[in-house]
């Protein structure tokens, strides 16, 4: 109740402050007209002493008196008539001013704390507030109802299937039932139930491909279990969809898909800071074409807003600063020092925010063909050891890598490593931060949003074992 008591006295207070200053508005209007009727008075004064002197019953020298003494009060009361006139305003309209006053300060403020403050919600600390996310995580609905809650919102399919499609899946079915243990079997019914939309009946197809594969099963296995129990939930990621997410992340710690998952289920929970750092990291790392990098984008701003984060995307890889070979060839107009200068500069400062701030496959990969254009093939070929150091847990990246150094010239004795552009050496690490760290908070201590978060973004998919994404994306 204090809630409201304080705002309102606090707006009543302002209130009687703008009503003072109307009563004082008030006064200084009765002053004026009184300083108007005595404007009034001195001036038929002035007209008698006139009229006297002209009959003669007062003499000249006493009338000249009485007209200075006269207009000495008249210039008296027309000051203040003047100093009083510009704090009046009409009678009719102070009782109207002070009500709207009162309407506009005490009212419209309540209302708007009603409709989007929080009344009787007291202060958290960031310690109350990591132990209610905490808590909100580890009460959370399980697996079944949230399916239970999805269906109730999913809308009826589209289109039934073929018929002769339906008879295929339900001799399918018979022949898993008939021989549980088929591994093949249990793999096409799970990727066919969720090609069909049965993401329950797909994930209890991938749960018997994982029992049978027991310790064979890989990572993808494991993130093809997770990804049909999140799309049965509807996009949410149950306690037993993390499970199988974290069981795929031991196997493969750089799998993007999984830590993507594992940043909205930390979304979904108001842990909008560990979120950001795991999507902050896949964006960065790429490629821009892989299925998770158009959802981390779409969420990604508001994510950094919750988690009190000052944040711009990076570019995507066909956009990144730095100079190509046609931006080289573009420099032919100038002189040999112009043109050199230049270039030197581009790749400069490519390779510094390279030193800084770290950077994707390709970043390196065109820092790599820029010493190339440039003739220092020694410098070029120093920064692709570098950088495959960088990646070397990473296949696709080192390949990249591997192609911007294989496309490089022969060394010649002319080429000198230029002392100015230093070899990017000291990228931060790159590795992202492991299972076990997605529950400690950011480095410096960020506000948590308690506000329901916004729709999320389950990966596209055509469903089931096929859909989960098997390409696995390079960290930063």
């Amino acid at each position: 109740m204090i809630a409201w008591i304080v705002p309102a006295l606090m707006s009543l207070a302002v209130a009687a402050l703008i009503g003072l200053a109307v009563m004082r508005a008030r006064a200084a209007s009765a002053e004026a007209e009184d300083a108007a009727q005595d404007l009034e008075i001195y001036r038929k004064q002035l007209d008698e002493v006139e009229k006297d002197r002209a009959r003669g019953t007062i003499p000249e020298d006493e009338a000249e008196r009485l007209r200075a003494e006269i207009a000495r009060r008249l210039i008296a009361a027309d000051t203040r008539a003047a100093g009083t006139a510009a704090a009046s305003e009409p009678t009719r309209l102070r009782p109207a001013l002070v009500i709207g006053m009162l309407a506009l300060l005490v009212a419209m403020p309540l209302a708007l704390y009603a409709r989007i403050g929080a009344p009787g919600y007291g202060d958290l600390s960031l310690r109350d507030r990591l132990s209610a996310a905490q808590e909100r995580r580890e009460t959370r609905p399980d697996q079944q109802e949230a399916e239970t809650a999805a269906a109730e919102m999913t809308p009826p399919q589209a289109e039934a299937p073929p018929p002769d499609f339906e008879a295929l899946i339900e001799k399918l079915r018979i022949a898993v039932i008939e021989r549980p243990e088929d591994l093949q079997g249990q793999q096409l019914l799970a990727r066919n139930e969720a090609a069909l939309g049965n993401f329950r009946a797909a994930y209890a197809a991938q749960e018997a491909v994982l029992s049978i594969k027991a310790a064979e099963a890989t990572a993808d296995d494991y993130l093809a279990y997770a990804d049909l129990m999140i799309l049965a939930a509807g996009g949410y990621v149950s306690p037993q969809a993390e499970n199988a997410l974290r069981a795929a992340l031991a196997r493969d710690p750089e799998n993007a898909p999984s830590r993507y998952y594992l940043g909205l289920m930390m979304r979904q929970n108001d842990r909008p800071d560990v979120a950001f750092r795991l999507w902050d990291q896949l964006l960065r790392a790429g490629p821009e074409d892989a299925p998770w990098i158009p959802a981390i984008r779409a969420q990604i701003d508001e994510v950094a807003m919750l988690a009190g984060v000052d944040y711009e995307q990076p570019l995507p890889a066909e956009t990144l600063s730095g100079p190509t070979a046609e931006d080289i060839a573009n420099a032919s107009d100038m002189t040999d020092a112009d043109r050199a200068e230049m270039i030197q500069g581009m790749v400069a400062r490519l390779s510094d925010r390279l030193a800084t701030q770290g950077g994707s496959a390709e970043e390196w990969a065109r820092l790599i063909g820029a010493y190339g254009v440039l003739g220092d093939v020694t410098r070029a070929r120093a920064i692709a050891a570098e950088a495959k150091q960088v990646f070397a847990a990473q296949p696709e990246a080192l390949e990249r890598i591997a192609a911007a150094e294989a496309g490089l010239p022969e060394a010649t004795p002319e080429a000198a490593p230029d002392a100015s552009a230093a070899t990017p050496a000291s990228v931060p690490d790159s590795t992202p931060d492991s299972t076990a760290d997605t529950e400690t908070p950011a480095a410096q201590p960020t506000p948590l949003d308690p506000a329901t978060p916004a729709p999320e973004q389950p990966l596209p998919s055509d469903g089931g074992a096929s859909a989960a994404p098997q390409q696995q994306a390079p960290a930063e």
